[in-house]
């Protein structure tokens, strides 16, 4: 069966809420979940099984320039064509072994029902213009409030590595904001560097989204607030149908009590870093993390007011 529309990509940085929007999305029954392809980490990533295509750096930036060979590997993850033989071939493990048997039937039955394909990849964020317009991809981007997202980088104890996106001389041919990301490539400084990377995102993600009609720009923490009115939005945008069940997979998702680990963890054989919040507690959880110096440093660093 031909899908019955677009796939869609869910991107924005890390711990802008992409699994979670992903895992709603898909609670519709209609997509089919792709969990990171473009993550250079295994898992989830380096699966030939799902992406014919070798990952060389995070934030891969892909471009009409450049597309090959990543147009025919997309364009068979979209189709949700599997390769059986390169993924086994390369990854043997029982563990590999597992994910191969869940991918490949979900690409097989997706595709004998006519599902679209629903890529969750935070690391698709700078070439989200090159899935909107090559892959007519429909694209939501998320973006988290600055403070939040640097304090959630800070509680996991994450930092970036600059060279991955200095690295890429298309990158910045095309967006050459991300040189001034140049002084802090060396820096032990988390907080100005994970400050940066936000600040470099959001011009990037303004830019493309200026540009194309295929790229929706959502608010984390408004979509947070209030996700049932959000997600309902959502759906009407991507074709989706909403039904009673969908909406009572979303509610109980979306409103359950905040876990002791702190609603983060590698789960399951996507390694999804999804579960079940209260996403309207998600929204203050930074006051908890940050001193009151940390926070205005982070609203000076991304040119907030300070108010």
């Amino acid at each position: 069966m031909k899908a019955s529309g677009p796939p869609v990509l869910v991107t924005g940085l890390p711990r802008s809420g992409t699994s979670w929007v992903g895992k709603m999305l898909a609670a519709s029954g209609h997509l089919v979940y792709v969990n990171e392809p473009l993550n250079p980490e295994r898992p989830p990533g380096r699966s030939p099984g799902v992406l014919a295509a070798s990952v060389t750096h995070r934030f891969q930036y892909i471009c009409a320039d450049d597309e090959t060979p990543w147009l025919d590997a997309f364009s068979g993850t979209v189709a949700l064509r599997y390769h059986w033989l390169a993924e086994l071939r390369r990854n043997r493990r029982p563990r590999d072994l597992a994910r191969m048997a869940k991918y490949g039937t979900a690409f097989g039955m997706g595709a004998l029902r006519g599902r679209r394909a629903l890529l969750d990849d935070p690391f698709a964020l700078l070439s989200a213009e090159w899935f909107a317009e090559r892959l007519g991809c429909q694209v939501i981007i998320l973006v988290r409030d600055p403070v939040s997202f640097v304090a959630s980088w800070q509680r996991l104890g994450w930092t970036v590595s600059f060279d991955e996106l200095l690295g890429q001389p298309l990158l910045l041919r095309d967006h050459p904001g991300i040189e001034r990301l140049r002084p802090l490539a060396g820096s032990k400084d988390r907080i100005a560097k994970t400050a940066a990377l936000w600040s470099a995102a959001r011009q990037v993600t303004d830019a493309v989204a200026a540009r194309s009609t295929g790229i929706r720009v959502v608010g984390f923490e408004h979509l947070a607030s209030a996700p049932l009115d959000g997600f309902r939005d959502l759906y009407e945008w991507c074709g989706l149908p909403w039904t009673s069940r969908a909406a009572r997979r979303i509610t109980t998702a979306c409103t359950a009590r905040r876990s002791r680990s702190g609603g983060f963890a590698w789960t399951g054989l996507s390694r999804t870093a999804f579960r079940p919040m209260d996403s309207r507690q998600a929204l203050s959880a930074y006051r908890r993390r940050l001193s009151p110096e940390e926070i205005a440093r982070i609203q000076s660093l991304t040119c907030l007011p300070t108010a």
